[in-house]
């Protein structure tokens, strides 16, 4: 703090040795200690105090970002569910218009869409194997590295 050295310190004791006298320094300087140390103290304190301070601010200002960076996902989040619920109330509009009866279009009779009154039938045999030699069997595709020996 004090660029003081020993030639310094030597000097400012003879000369308060001389100015207070031999029976008082003792008891001078044991109260300079103690009012240096509560100096000490004080400082030290008053650093901290200012350090939580700054510790506080920058807590705050972290919290305004991660709220703001919260509400910017929660709109983009509320958007995309507007969207989506608009997308599926569309297509539901579309399912229904097309269930309700055949489109204005077709009043002659004839529907754009072939009416299916039975099922289509289903094959009772297995699909046919294709075509090639009969004697190889079907080969299923492997992924890269784990070919079959």
């Amino acid at each position: 703090m004090f660029d003081i050295g020993f030639s310094e310190i030597v000097v400012i004791a003879v000369v308060a040795l001389i100015v207070i006298g031999p029976e008082k320094l003792p008891k001078t300087a044991r109260t300079l200690g103690h009012l240096f140390g509560r100096l000490q103290r004080y400082v030290s304190d008053v650093k901290a105090d200012i350090n939580r301070e700054m510790e506080l601010d920058e807590l705050r200002k972290l919290r305004t970002e991660v709220q703001s960076a919260a509400r910017d996902i929660e709109s983009s989040f509320d958007s995309a569910t507007r969207e989506m619920e608009a997308g599926v109330r569309n297509v539901e509009k579309d399912l229904s218009g097309e269930t309700a009866g055949p489109p204005a279009a077709a009043g002659a009779g004839a529907s754009a869409l072939p009416e299916l009154s039975t099922p289509p039938e289903t094959p009772a045999a297995p699909a046919a194997a294709p075509p090639g030699p009969a004697s190889e069997p079907v080969r299923q595709a492997s992924l890269p590295g784990f070919e079959r020996g």
